[in-house]
This record gives C-alpha cells, structure tokens and sequence, in this order.
C-alpha cells in the first residue's frame, strides 16, 4: 500500500490533477478531465510504466470527474492509499496565510470571498466540496495569494480612504504557489542569484509579476483581484477604474457584462480580436496579431521596471510559465525594451505549483502529527 496526496487545480470546465507518493513526493500520475459541463474526459499519464488513459465519462459534472479521478487511484495495481486532496484556492483574502485543512468554518470563509475571484474561487471550492462527498480524506486548500502575505503596508495599500480599506480593498497579489516554488529552485540552484533581487514573471494565459528578494516577495503587480497588473489571455492588466465607471454609467453596461469584459473578452484576445493563445498570435501574419503582442511585452517591460524600484535594483529576471517558458521571441521581445537596465541574470524556470502544493500539504500533515 502506498499513500499518495491527490493535488487539484479545478476550473470551470477542467480539472487538473497530479498524484504525489506521500513519503517521497515523487510524482506518481498527472492527468485532467477536460470538458466538465458538456462532454467530460479523463486523460492521464502513469509516470513509471508511461501508460495511458484515455476515456470519455458518462457525466458532466464536478462530481463525476473527481470521483472518475478517486476510483483510478483506488484501482491502481500499487494500491494506492489517499492521505488527503490538496486543493489550489486562488484567494485566501487577510485571513489565510497559510496551508489549512478544510473545515466547515473555513469553507464558509472562503466562499466570503468568490466575489475577489469570480472566475476561479466557486470552481475551487467545488472541488473540494466534491471531494468531501466522494472521499474519507481531509481536504488541504493551499492559497496563491499566501505568498505576498508578508508585503509591507506600503505594498499593501490603494490609495483610498480607511473605511474602504478596512473593509478589505487593498492589494493582495496571485501566483503565489508558482512564485513560491521559484524562490525554492532558486535557493537550490542559484543559491547566490536567490539572495539578490529578482523580477519573476509569471506568463500564462494569467499572469502578473513578483519583485523577489532574498526568497520573499517584495511587491506584486496584480492587487486585489486577478484583473490587475499586465495584460493577460483574456484580461487587461491594469485599467483606469474610471473606464469602468463610464461603461456602467454611459455605456448601460450591467455589473455581469462588465465583469464577463474584463475576465474574457478583453487582454490579448480583445486586443487582437483574433484568439488569447500566444502561439496562434505568433503564427498569425495579422498585424492585429503584432501590434497586441507588442503591446504585452511593452506593458510587461514597464511593470517589471516598477518592481525594480520596489526592490531598488534588479539582478536577475525569471521567466516562467506557459508563455514565459515556451514563448522564446515574446521573452526577447520583453528583454529588448530592458536593455537599459543591463547587466543582469536571464533565466527559464518551469513552473511546478502542484509540487509546491504537496510540499506545503505534506508539512501541515506532520506538523499535526
């Protein structure tokens, strides 16, 4: 019998997942569930023997892509025993700064807070809600905003007054499971570069930069939700609130039409009116295609700068990420315009939340004993 974590990532319409052997953390599985709420399928990769599945699900729902998940590590041939579901919660607000395991309480705490992340938060806690119904294991939620915890108010802060401050507007940045497992590869393998000060750019379809210095985040560029910072697939980046303002009050658009704007028609997609994948922007010979593309590194560029000054200087720039790790002309193309920051360290780190977040669930689990 071998104890393994199960580590979820769950969205609306997918469900990633990797199973982790508990004593070891080495990775025993990867694989997803793809078209949850119209046609579900499992497909995943056993490491050691490279076997394949692949296979439609009868049902659509949360539920049944989870419990397909549960019944292929109880069927496995090495009899793998579930210690606990460890489940990636984007926003931990004030409260959460740290690994939890899931009770009733702190579920009800979380759901407070699906109006900072309506995207992403009520897919996250429906897979730890189904995997409560469908398994005997705890659930441990592990947070992406965590990391940024310890800024300093200076970091913290909108320029608002103390009322709406007080009642939890302020920054509290994203990507932290990822970041976090940077400043880890970092101290291991560039143990002295890890004590300088680092710009890490998280580039995906989501993404946001970290100001990084001696292991700990310093600054942010996304603030209290996942719409701030640098453009993104399908997001903005950083707009003048005042634009969303004038599209309730002069355009007639409702809060619901707003937020579908922001969180799905707007960043590289609605730039280029073409698609929010890098690499279909790449390949395309539309100058919609260019000019969005350019306008990204030039916003990132920009943004990096300012994490800079949060750090007053910059030795190294981390790229990591779907984008940042695979997207080699969009790096040159973010490098050209800091060309006048030189000399400092380049490096492409892949990203590995689902190992953060076994690391951080194996420790809560033995420090309860």
């Amino acid at each position: 019998m071998i104890d393994v974590l199960l580590v979820l990532n769950t969205g609306s319409s997918s469900l990633k997942f990797e199973v982790f052997a508990y004593r070891t953390l080495d990775r025993l599985i990867k694989g997803k569930v793809t078209g949850i709420g119209t046609g579900a399928r499992l497909t995943a990769v056993v490491e050691e023997s490279g076997a394949r599945i692949d296979r439609a699900l009868e049902s659509a729902g949360h539920d049944t892509a989870l419990g397909a998940v549960i019944a292929l590590i109880d069927r496995h041939d090495d009899g793998w025993r579930m210690v606990a579901s460890v489940h990636r919660i984007v926003h931990g607000g004030a409260d959460f700064v740290a690994p939890v395991i899931v009770t009733p309480g702190i579920r009800a705490a979380l759901e407070r807070l699906v109006p900072l992340a309506p995207l992403h938060q009520p897919y996250n806690l429906a897979g730890i809600s189904a995997a409560g119904r469908l398994a005997e294991a705890p659930s441990i939620a592990c947070f992406d905003t965590a990391f940024h915890a310890g800024h300093a108010p200076i970091f913290q802060v909108f320029a608002v007054e103390r009322a709406l401050r007080d009642r939890g507007i302020r920054r509290y940045g994203f990507h932290g499971l990822s970041y976090d497992w940077i400043a880890r590869v970092l101290k291991r393998d560039h143990p002295g570069l890890a004590k300088g000060r680092l710009v890490v750019g998280h580039l995906g379809n989501g993404a946001s930069l970290c100001a990084l210095r001696d292991g700990r985040s310093i600054d942010t560029t996304m603030g209290m939700t996942a719409l701030d910072g640098v453009p993104m697939g399908s997001r903005p980046g950083a707009i003048d609130a005042g634009a969303v303002t004038f599209m309730i009050r002069e355009l007639g658009m409702d809060v619901r039409s707003v937020e579908e704007t922001l969180y799905e028609r707007s960043g590289l997609k609605g730039l280029s009116g073409i698609s929010n994948d890098v690499r279909t922007l790449l390949e395309s010979a539309d100058p919609r295609a260019a000019f969005a593309l350019d306008h990204y590194a030039l916003k990132i560029a920009q943004q990096a700068a300012m994490m800079a000054v949060s750090m007053g200087g910059m030795d190294g720039f981390v790229f990591t990420g779907g984008v940042g790790e695979n997207a080699a002309p969009v790096r040159g193309a973010i490098l050209d315009r800091l060309a006048f920051l030189r000399p400092f360290e380049v490096l492409v780190i892949p990203a590995n939340e689902e190992r953060m977040m076994a690391i951080h669930a194996k420790a809560l689990l033995k420090d309860r004993g």
